[in-house]
């Protein structure tokens, strides 16, 4: 039954008092999300404490309502202020209306085109250097070795950092600072206070105080760069670029810009390197079917299994927005205030549109391409994930030089249960496998008998 509150009706939902809800959401979402759709079905509401009554959907066409409706009524940007303290008040994800759409146009060409394709060298060397060193014939946890790869990544493609000791110092630091906002007992903290309890007591700016400082200089650096017109990192264009009435990214503006390439670009991309190793390791047909594309120089197989890794575990189980209005979803009347959150987790198990949905099956991208409201990793909409392209991009060249590298095992029995990192989830023992090393990655990228069956 639908849930009358001030002349609106809201989907059902549990009785829970908000703070039991509220703890349960920090401690196990995915429990919640999949009792409540068990027992309410593809709309159902959700009331936390301390954040707000959410309106969780898992029906495409009501997702598509939502990602097409009005950004004037549909905040992402105020949805997500949780991260303010975080991010900083200029993020791109905390904007609304205008004002987003303008830096979005401005924020954009660094991660399309041209610019994409000019780092695809530069992930295949950093890939390739750290696969050289990833440890075989031991149980493995993959998850901080992604960290680390992914830092590098970041440290040279979006900072435009050169020479290795600029490098490693550089990934030393933002890898200190983003542990310690990723621990477990800080997600309990920060949820306890509040986002604006925890932007005033300035817990997060001070943690982040030396990433800051390094991010000053390179801007600094960038500025007085007399060959900045050469430069292809992302910090480098991101200065470059200019409003249409000329205005420049201030300081301020580039220091929340890059913080949040750097947080969303970091632990999203590893965890679902790392997700992806855990389900390779236990399909180790995928394993050969990838590898024997990569030998022969093709890559659709590959996007597939990207893809439906995302599918399968993807990193962020909804995205939200709050309404600013009251709006008509399906048979709903939502007041202003509510939350909409399309529940990303809930919608890539639909066995209506994913048939078998809990098995790991990349042929499934092959046979239909991912839908623009069934398969939402980036979220989507006008608010679809900037980085999207560069992530999946990693993501494909990472798991091409694997398997090119190494054959993967579990390094436990069974599949890796969720854990909950800050907004991210996570495989509980970090993708642990056992890597044994292959012949030579020259020699298995030349073209093989196997590769033409």
């Amino acid at each position: 039954m639908s849930v009358p509150v001030n002349g609106f009706q809201l989907p059902p939902g549990p009785r829970t008092p908000a703070t039991g809800q509220f703890l349960e959401w920090v401690m196990r979402p995915w429990a919640v999300l999949d009792r409540c759709f068990a027992r309410y079905g593809d709309v159902f509401t959700l009331r936390l404490a301390r954040v707000g009554t959410f309106v969780v959907v898992s029906d495409p066409a009501l997702i598509e309502s939502v990602f097409r409706g009005d950004p004037r009524v549909f905040h992402a940007g105020e949805g997500n202020r949780v991260l303010r303290p975080l991010l900083g008040p200029r993020s791109l994800l905390l904007l609304d209306e205008d004002e987003h759409l303008r830096e979005r146009k401005l924020l954009l060409p660094p991660f399309h085109g041209r610019a994409l394709a000019a780092l695809e060298s530069l992930i295949r060397d950093v890939c390739e250097r750290h696969l050289a060193h990833w440890p075989v014939g031991q149980r493995v946890r993959i998850r901080p070795l992604a960290q680390a790869l992914t830092l590098e990544v970041i440290a040279r493609a979006v900072f435009g950092l050169s020479g290795r000791q600029a490098v490693d110092d550089a990934c030393v630091l933002l890898r200190r600072a983003l542990a310690w906002a990723a621990e477990r007992r800080r997600l309990f903290t920060f949820a306890l206070l509040g986002p604006q309890r925890v932007e005033r007591s300035g817990i997060l700016r001070g943690a982040l105080a030396p990433v800051e400082a390094l991010i000053r200089e390179e801007v600094r650096r960038a500025r007085a760069d007399t060959r900045l017109e050469q430069r292809e990192d992302v910090l480098a264009m991101l200065v470059r670029a200019r409003r249409e009435d000329g205005s420049a990214l201030s300081d301020e503006e580039l220091r929340d810009e890059l913080v949040t390439l750097l947080v969303a670009g970091h632990e999203t991309t590893a965890t679902a390197l790392a997700w992806g190793l855990e389900r390779l390791a236990r399909h180790p047909e995928v394993v050969e079917r990838l590898r024997r594309e990569v030998a022969s120089g093709g890559h659709a197989y590959r996007d597939a299994t990207v893809q439906e890794i995302l599918r399968l575990r993807p990193v962020i189980p909804l995205v939200v927005r709050l309404l600013k209005q009251p709006v008509a979803l399906g048979p709903w009347s939502l007041p202003a205030g509510v939350v909409v959150a399309p529940a990303i987790y809930l919608v890539h198990k639909r066995p209506d549109v994913y048939p078998e949905p809990m098995r790991f099956r990349p042929e499934r991208f092959l046979e239909r391409p991912p839908g623009t409201y069934t398969w939402l990793p980036f979220g989507g909409g006008v608010r679809r994930c900037i980085g999207a392209s560069l992530a999946q991009l990693e993501l494909a060249l990472a798991l091409a030089g694997i398997v090119q590298r190494f054959d993967i095992t579990p390094g436990r029995p069974g599949d890796e249960a969720r854990v909950r990192r800050a907004v991210t989830w996570a495989p509980a023992a970090d993708g642990e496998v056992v890597l044994a090393a292959r012949s030579s990655p020259a020699s298995t990228a030349a073209p093989s008998v196997a590769a033409t069956g």
